[in-house]
C-alpha cells in the first residue's frame, strides 16, 4: 500500500514537469547576449543545481528597463522562467521588478496567486517540486538587482 507521500496532493502533481509550453519557452530565449557597458549587471546563482543566470540592463532616463542582455546557463525550467522574464521586462522600473520577484517568490512557497507577469502560469507544474524553484527565480531575481544598480548609477550620474 502507498503511503500518502506519494499521492497527488493536486493536479499540478500529475502534470508534466517538463511540458511542451516550458520547452518551447526554454528555446526561445530573447536578448539572449550581453550589453557590451551596462549600466547594471547581476549573476545569480542556483546552488541546489548550478543553474546561472546573468542579467544586464541600461535604463532610460525615468529608470525604467530599456535594454537587457542575458547569459543563461539553467535547466529548462530556469530557461524557460528566463524567456518569461526578458519578454516582459523592457518599460518597466525597478520597483516594479522587485514586486515581480517577491510574488514570483512568495508564489512558489504556496502563500500567493500566480504573479501579475504575463506567462507565469504556465510554470505551475513545477509549484510541488521546491528543489526546481530557485532556477525559475533567477531570471527575476537578477533583472530586480540589476535594474536596482543601474537605477543609482545613472542618478549618481
Amino acid at each position: 500500500m502507498r503511503s500518502a507521500w506519494f499521492a497527488p496532493t493536486s493536479a499540478f502533481m500529475t502534470a508534466p514537469l517538463y511540458n511542451t509550453d516550458i520547452l518551447r519557452l526554454a528555446a526561445s530565449i530573447p536578448y539572449h547576449e550581453r550589453l557590451p557597458a551596462p549600466m547594471g549587471s547581476a549573476e545569480k546563482r542556483s546552488p541546489v543545481c548550478g543553474s546561472r543566470v546573468t542579467v544586464d540592463v541600461d535604463v532610460d532616463e525615468e529608470g525604467r528597463v530599456a535594454a537587457i542582455g542575458m547569459l543563461v546557463r539553467a535547466c529548462a525550467l530556469g530557461q524557460a522562467s528566463s524567456a518569461l522574464m526578458a519578454a516582459n521586462a523592457i518599460g518597466r522600473g525597478a520597483e516594479d521588478l522587485a514586486a515581480a520577484r517577491d510574488a514570483l517568490a512568495a508564489w512558489l512557497r504556496g502563500e500567493g496567486g500566480v504573479p501579475d507577469w504575463p506567462g507565469l502560469e504556465t510554470l505551475a507544474p513545477a509549484l510541488p517540486h521546491s528543489a526546481r524553484h530557485p532556477s525559475i527565480r533567477l531570471a527575476f531575481e537578477a533583472i530586480a538587482d540589476a535594474a536596482a544598480e543601474a537605477r543609482a548609477r545613472s542618478a549618481v550620474g
